[in-house]
Formats: structure tokens, sequence, C-alpha cells
């Protein structure tokens, strides 16, 4: 699945180009990959429990594709570490177990896909 993730990222950076706003590449690349015949929710919901009590206003996550893959999405010039910080956390209060952070601002995507594993041995 991260396979046809990343193909589809990479269409949408050829077609667009990089630079533009994340919620450009969000709604293009979630476009790109319902085409495929993936199911894809966008800004969904991540609650964090706090002293027993589930809070939605915690985070949300760009993209989830088929319940199984989060995808966070940027369009900078460079990522930092807490970028990846940010993922993983998703991924530890989702349960998930693998996320892709993929920053268009890259001139070559290829260069600004990260694969985030949570609790997996690669």
């Amino acid at each position: 699945m991260t396979r046809v993730i990343v193909d589809a990222a990479f269409n949408v950076h050829v077609a667009l180009g990089p630079g533009l706003f994340e919620s450009v590449y969000e709604v293009a690349l979630a476009y790109e990959l319902k085409k495929r015949g993936l199911r894809v929710r966008r800004q969904v919901v991540v609650p964090i429990v706090y002293d027993r009590i589930s809070f939605d206003e915690g985070f949300r996550a760009d993209l989830v594709v088929e319940d199984k893959v989060i995808v966070e999405l940027k369009s900078a010039e460079e990522l930092h570490r807490s970028h990846k910080k940010q993922v993983l956390t998703y991924l530890k209060l989702t349960g998930m177990k693998l996320g892709l952070l993929i920053n268009f601002g890259e001139p070559l995507i290829k260069d600004g896909i990260s694969r985030i594993v949570n609790g997996l041995d690669e």
C-alpha cells in the first residue's frame, strides 16, 4: 500500500510542483488515492486521553488510508525532527503501525518522503 501512496504522491508532485499550500496537496493526493481504489479519510481527529477522558481537540491527521496508514503532509523547505515525532505520536495515539511523512516542498519528492514505524521490526 505504501508503494501506491508514494507513487500517487509522485504524480501529484510532478503535476503541481513544489511550494503550494499543504491543503492543495492533501485534496489532490486524496483524490489520486481514491482513483486507485483506496479508502481515504481527510483531517481525521486523533483524540488524546488525559486522566481517563478522551478529548477530540487533540490532533488531526491529514490523511488516513485504509485505516492502516497515516499520511502527514508538509510543504516546507526542510523538515524538522519534530515533524517525525508528530507522526509517531499520531501512530501511538491511534494504535496504527505505519505512517508516511511527505514533504511536497522538496524539489524531488523522493527526498521528501519518510517512513515512520510504531513498534514494528524493520
